[in-house]
Parts: structure tokens; sequence; C-alpha cells
């Protein structure tokens, strides 16, 4: 390890001395306390779980009635490489979900599936059952090589079906080596453990989580620039791969409270034969293992350590630890295809891409998502493919029954075709009320929201070029709001900061317009952007590219000149 890192934080400490990612958490489970100890609440990160306490307060007429106290619950996060699931996996984490948990399932932004609310004495039984249809979540969360993410593809293309090996290949790999997850909850028993041996992650892991991405030339729909390191294959005459683009050091997290934290898009490092593809990304992880900042995780990311030493040192120990020389080649433009709606594929099976706002699979009043999707993917054995725009997948559907699948979905109101304007690409966190982090709403307010300017767009005739959009309860990155062409970022309770200035292929950071705008401000004032968009933007012109061309003085100036105005009226 790093000879800097010698006055060793809390974090690092508890890593080395909790014996393999186990520490007390087999016992707490076994307890009656209603919580985990902070010491094992770390380390349940690594296990793929967050202990969560709901932030809505009760109401005074709740108090007075003796509602009682929300308790403390789990979030459980499954490893799930590319989003793939087959149709027993999906039915397994419906069953937990409805079993033990708040009864929803939401799809993440990293392709994966998250249960909210499972209790402590359920903990166990939640997992045993996920584990039952051969799903990990270890590594979900935590310092490691988290889920590694792939691009949706609906039509089966060949090009990206070789994508599918290498994204299982490099999630086995750097899946931590210790038996405790086995151990504390599947089999309950504690085995000899001195032989373990994690050639990687060593005992202190990485400094932070580190996220992966894989991609074919041209297709961006996994923001591949928001990962620390991200593969881009290239392929042969006979669309073969043959090689792979490196890209390295981006990450979306940011603090309000620290100047020195900040987005960043990865680099682009070089080239490598196809065959490079392990030795790369072992040695980029374990030169973040090796100089990622202990000292401070608000500077762990591997961003820091490329910003801090340098690109030219970071791509020299990269090439020394895997004895590979990075070739200089052109990157191919982006152009990311749609996957929502229905697509055939070569073989003459179907696939639908089901748009979920929000990617929370519930059933509501009118419209019976989840029950809906149970009995499809049941009842036709359909595989599964979460996006990383959180929506979802259902792929196989024979040529015979798509017409009974369609008619289906259409007697339960669930929309299969491809949504209308911004609401396609539209992401929002979780936020309140479970997340720590959260300063303001994201999810609870994303319909409203959205919907509301979507109707400005509409009124506009801009719904071709309607620009992506994404809402986020802090500045923390989830829902990757700094690549978006149009951002709100939490700030407060009831306010956000707005983010213009991204392009519709997430290849350029944006920008901050305005900060703490009362959310029942956004849509008028938004308006007024679009307004000028509408009036002023050159022809095809996006959203993002407009602001990022007009600029900041230019758009404050024309909505104080537009707002004062509309109040003169």
């Amino acid at each position: 390890m790093n000879s800097q890192n010698t006055n060793l934080t809390k974090d690092e400490i508890r890593k080395i001395e909790s014996t393999g990612l186990r520490g007390t958490i087999l016992d707490e489970i076994n307890s009656e306390k209603e919580r985990f100890s902070v010491d094992s609440d770390q380390l349940l990160k690594f296990h793929g779980m967050y202990q969560q306490k709901s932030r809505d307060r009760l109401t005074l007429i709740e108090k007075q009635q003796g509602a009682p106290k929300k308790p403390f619950v789990l979030m459980v996060r499954g490893r799930i490489p590319g989003g793939y699931l087959t149709a027993k996996q999906w039915l397994a984490w419906d069953y937990a979900a409805d079993q033990w948990s708040f009864g929803s399932l939401r799809l993440t932004t990293r392709q994966s599936i998250q249960l909210h609310g499972v209790l402590k004495k359920n903990i166990q039984s939640t997992i045993r059952h996920i584990n039952q249809a051969l799903i990990t979540t270890t590594g979900a969360c935590g310092d490691v090589v988290r889920n590694v993410t792939q691009p949706p593809n609906p039509s089966l293309q060949p090009e990206l079906n070789q994508l599918n090996e290498y994204a299982v290949l490099l999630s086995k790999h750097f899946i931590v080596k210790t038996n405790a997850w086995h151990e504390i909850f599947i089999d309950g028993e504690t085995i000899n453990h001195s032989d373990e041996n994690d050639k990687i992650y060593g005992k202190q892991y990485l400094p932070r989580k580190f996220k992966v991405a894989i991609t074919a030339t041209g297709n961006n729909s996994v923001d591949i620039l928001t990962n620390d390191l991200g593969f881009c294959a290239t392929y042969d005459n006979n669309r073969n791969i043959e090689g792979w683009f490196v890209f390295a050091g981006g990450g979306m997290g940011s603090n309000i409270k620290d100047e020195q934290t900040h987005p960043s898009t990865a680099h682009l490092i070089g080239w490598i034969p196809k065959n490079e593809f392990i030795n790369v990304a072992e040695a980029i992880v374990t030169v973040q293992r090796d100089f990622g900042n202990r000292l401070n995780r608000s500077q762990a990311r591997l961003k820091y350590t490329i910003r801090d030493r340098g690109l030219s040192w970071f791509k020299d120990e990269v090439s020394n630890r895997s004895n590979v020389i990075f070739e200089n080649r052109k990157l191919p433009e982006w152009n990311t295809p749609t996957w929502l709606g229905w697509h055939q594929a070569r073989d003459e099976t179907w696939s639908v891409g089901i748009h979920t706002l929000s990617g929370r699979i519930v059933d509501s009043e009118n419209k019976p998502l989840k029950s809906a999707l149970r009995y499809a993917i049941e009842k036709w054995q359909l595989d599964v493919q979460i996006t990383p725009d959180q929506d979802l997948i259902l792929l196989g559907i024979p040529k015979e029954h798509k017409k009974f699948i369609k008619n289906w979905f259409d007697q339960n109101q669930i929309q299969t075709e491809k949504p209308n304007g911004l609401l396609e690409k539209a992401l929002t966190c979780v936020a309140l009320p479970m997340c720590i982090k959260a300063f303001a709403e994201s999810e609870r307010i994303g319909p409203n929201l959205l919907t509301s300017l979507q109707n400005i767009i509409s009124d506009y005739h801009l719904n071709n070029k309607a620009p992506v959009i994404r809402i986020t309860g802090c500045p923390n990155g989830c829902a990757r709001p700094f690549m978006a062409e149009l951002a709100f970022v939490g700030q407060k309770p009831g306010h956000y900061m707005i983010f213009v200035g991204g392009d519709k292929e997430s290849t350029r950071l944006n920008w901050k317009l305005k900060e703490m705008v009362p959310y029942e401000s956004i849509p008028n004032l938004i308006g007024i952007l679009f307004k000028l968009w509408s009036e002023q933007g050159h022809e095809d012109e996006h959203f993002g590219d407009f602001t990022n061309r007009t600029g900041l003085q230019y758009l404050n100036q024309k909505i104080n000149d537009l707002t004062i105005k509309e109040n003169a009226l």
C-alpha cells in the first residue's frame, strides 16, 4: 500500500480490522437491537446494503394518535452485470419485495435492483431467497468495483451480445474474495478464513467506490464518461471485438461545502488489443488502490488521483503495471440508439422496452405495473434487461405471443411504445425520504415537474429535440445530473440548483445557471429558457448546445428582463 497513508482514518481501520468484512454483523443480526452499530453499518455496504430510516416526520395527528416511530430498515441492492436477469431471477426479486420490503422494486441507473424497507430481522431470509436464484448482493455497494454496466440490447445485436461475457468477466474478477457474505447471510456459520488472500483488494479494499462500464463505439447509453473506468469496444471487418478504447477518471459526485470536490468526465487513455482487457483493468484498479487518497474520503475517487498526480503519470503507471502501451486512435462519434418500444431481433423474436419513470416498479390504483410485469415474465418466461436509464426490456418474446403481450399491457394501462418528449431520457434519484444525503425531493417530485416541463416543450413544438433532464436530491450525482442538458440538484428542502449546457450524448459537463431556486418557481424559469431556445436556437440545435453557446451572462440577463416584463403585465 502507499506509504503516504500512515495516519489511518476510522474508515480504513474499520476495513483492516473487519476480518474480511465480517465484523460483528452476524452477532448483531441475532441480537434484539433495532439497528446495526456504526461499524456494522459501514461494513454492510460491502455486502450490498445500506441502513436507512425514513426522514419523513410524523404529523401532529399521527403523534397524538400514538403512531409508532418509523423503524430502521435496510436497502438491499443486487450485483447484476449488464442488468441481465432470467425470468426466475426477476421473480425472486419480485417475491422478496412482497415478503420483506415496502413492496416495490426500484431499478437503478447502474442496471441493478433495490429493495427498500427490509427489517434487520428479515435480512437473512431476503438474501437467502435472492441467493437461491443465483444472484448476489456482495460488492453492489462499498469501497470496491461495483456493478458493471453495459448497453441495452433489445434487438440482440451480435456486436452488443459480445459485450456480455466481458461484463461478467469484469464482475467476477473484481468481486471480493472473502466468504463473509455466505457466512453471515446464507450459512450463518463461520469457517476458517485464515487462508483468504485478496490479491486485488488486500485488507483495506479501495479508498472509495469504483464504477465500471463497457460499451461499443458509437453507443453511449451507459454515459461512459461518468465512470471511474470505461471500455469502448472496436470491431474488425467481421464485426468481432478487436480491442478497446480505455477511459479513466470519471465521476459525478461533489460536495456543496467542499470546493475541492467536483464532477469530472473520464479521460481517454488510449486503445488496447482485446486480450489486454483484464490486464489493463486490474492495473487501473490497483493504481487507485495504492495511490488513492485514504486520508480524506471526499478526495478518494480516481478522478482526484489523476487530477493531483497528472494524467501522464497515471498513464505511465498503468502501462508499467500492465506492460501495455496505449495506442492513439480517433474515437468515433457517439450516436446512441433508442431501446424503448418494440424491437425485432435477428432470430425473429421481439423485445419491448418499457419506460418506468424513476425506475419504481409498484402497483398503483390505475396502473398495476409490478403485477402486470410479474404475470408476463412468469407466463412467457421472458428474460429481462434493466437499462442505465432505469427502464426495463423484456427479451425473447416469440412472434406469435407479441400480440397477446401487447394486449395484456394495454389492458393494464402500461405503455409499450416509446414515450414522447423529455420523458424518454429523464432520470431521478431516490432522495427523500430514505437517502441520508438528500437535501431535497427528487423521485417524488419527478412526475409533476417533468409533466409541467413536457407541457411547455409541447407548446413550443420542441418534442423532436426534447432535452435530457435529470433530478437529484443532492450533488452526489447518483442520477448523473452533471452530464444532462438540464438538471435540478437539491440544495436545501424545496430549493434547487439549475444546471444547463450538457449535450444529448453526455460528452460535456454542464454548468450552474441558478442556485436556491424554489421548486414552485422552476416551471416559469425553465419556460423562459425554452421560449428563448425556440426563438433563438439554430435549426436542429439541442437545448444543451443552445445554452452552452449563449452562456451564463446572456441567459441570466434574458431571464431577468423577461421576468420583469411579465411582472409588469
